[in-house]
């Protein structure tokens, strides 16, 4: 398989890139997708079979089951965030070691029902928060260990909105590819 191939199953929508200036329009559609991941994403993977769950969506990536997994952690995760940005000033975040969490047993054979609920759970609290923000606090910032990078909560709504299509994408891609969608 050649790079650009390969770099095309990695990221199927593109990476994500901060926008100049984020919108009220922007952070109304992201939260959009938000709102609506957990559905979709439910829809696309309630009748795979185990062969299907635990199939890669690419050479040497995650399988379907830890892609789901993984997407409940992380947005897990997110929602944390943005509770500590609200409650404390620029508080340095906990990072985690995604790919070791990928690798524990839990996201290689637990059922994905429980994470399609944790998620839709984290999603709905963590859709009706944003949606609950005013400008001001949406401007409001973490610092991330790796680097000390500042990121504003307007920022973070996007990115995980681009990463819940990123990994959603993964998914639907494999289907496809595999004639099972």
């Amino acid at each position: 398989m050649d790079a650009s191939t390969l770099e095309s199953l990695k990221y199927p929508i593109g990476k994500f890139t901060v926008p100049d200036t984020i919108t009220t329009e922007m952070i109304a559609e992201w939260t959009k997708v938000l709102e609506e991941l957990p559905g979709k994403l439910k829809n696309l993977v309630q009748n795979l079979n185990k062969e299907q769950l635990d199939s890669p969506y690419r050479p040497g990536g995650w399988t379907v089951r830890q892609t789901v997994h993984h997407m409940a952690d992380s947005h897990h995760n997110s929602y944390i965030r943005f509770k500590w940005a609200l409650t404390e000033d620029r508080p340095l975040i906990k990072a985690y070691d995604e790919k070791a969490w990928a690798e524990l047993f839990d996201s290689k054979s637990a059922p994905i029902d429980m994470s399609l609920s944790h998620l839709s759970a984290v999603h709905a609290k963590l859709v009706y928060l944003i949606k609950g923000l005013s400008n001001e606090a949406l401007k409001r910032e973490f610092l991330h260990p790796e680097g000390n990078i500042a990121t504003s909560l307007e920022e973070n709504v996007g990115r995980y909105a681009w990463h819940s299509q990123h990994h959603f994408a993964h998914i639907k891609n494999l289907l496809k590819r595999e004639g099972w969608l």
